[in-house]
């Protein structure tokens, strides 16, 4: 006898709480007893409602890399900056409008710094929360090669890394739970502003810094 999508859905969920991880898409297919593309559409239907995590990405063979040498060349900090302004306030007004409850939950929490924490990653954590409940598999991918070229040596400007300064941490983090606290209200013109004027605090925080630098050398 066929299942239903709901049946199935439900049965993942029985699992995934049963195991605490669910085994790959044939085994689990074979453990429920139901045809690939009927599992396929109920972990799609569980991904969108956010309680299932996005499916991961293959990576890229050596022979093909996610992005050119020439582009880690040719960029710098202040360009992908512009480009993160272009795209993440929109992911933040998605975000208040798709999120799941415990997506959400996961942005506030990750709006604050913990203690001794490293100060790179809980911005990561926090705007790729921002950008995955977004629910565009394209903008998240393209996020994450961005901060991956920001990251990278060749193309960082002296002082331009995640701030250290507990002042800085403060005033990043008070951004950040204004961007959380829109999502969490269902605002998505507040999202939207409060992602755009974090964004051009940072630049305003890279072009100081960048010529210092200058004016220094």
């Amino acid at each position: 006898m066929p299942f239903g999508v709901d049946h199935i859905v439900k049965a993942v969920l029985d699992l995934q709480r049963d195991l605490g991880t669910l085994p790959p898409e044939r085994q689990l297919a074979e453990r429920l007893q139901v045809k690939r593309h009927q599992l396929r559409k109920a972990l799609d239907t569980l991904r969108r409602s956010g309680d299932l995590a996005p499916a991961r990405v293959r990576r890229a063979s050596p022979e093909q890399p996610r992005y050119g040498e020439e582009l880690v060349r040719v960029t710098n900090p202040l360009e992908i900056l512009e480009l993160r302004l272009l795209i993440e306030p929109g992911l933040a007004r998605l975000a208040s409008v798709r999120a799941s409850t415990h997506e959400i939950a996961g942005i506030l929490d990750a709006a604050t710094t913990p203690e001794n924490a490293s100060s790179g990653a809980v911005d990561f954590a926090f705007h790729l929360a921002v950008v995955s409940a977004a629910r565009n598999h394209l903008a998240s991918e393209l996020y994450k090669m961005l901060r991956q070229l920001g990251v990278d040596a060749r193309v960082r400007i002296a002082g331009t890394g995640a701030p250290s300064c507990p002042k800085r941490i403060a005033q990043r983090d008070s951004e950040h739970r204004l961007v959380a606290e829109a999502i969490a209200r269902r605002d998505p013109e507040a999202a939207e502003a409060a992602m755009r004027a974090h964004l051009l605090s940072v630049q305003k925080q890279i072009n100081e810094r960048t010529n210092a630098a200058a004016f220094a050398a």
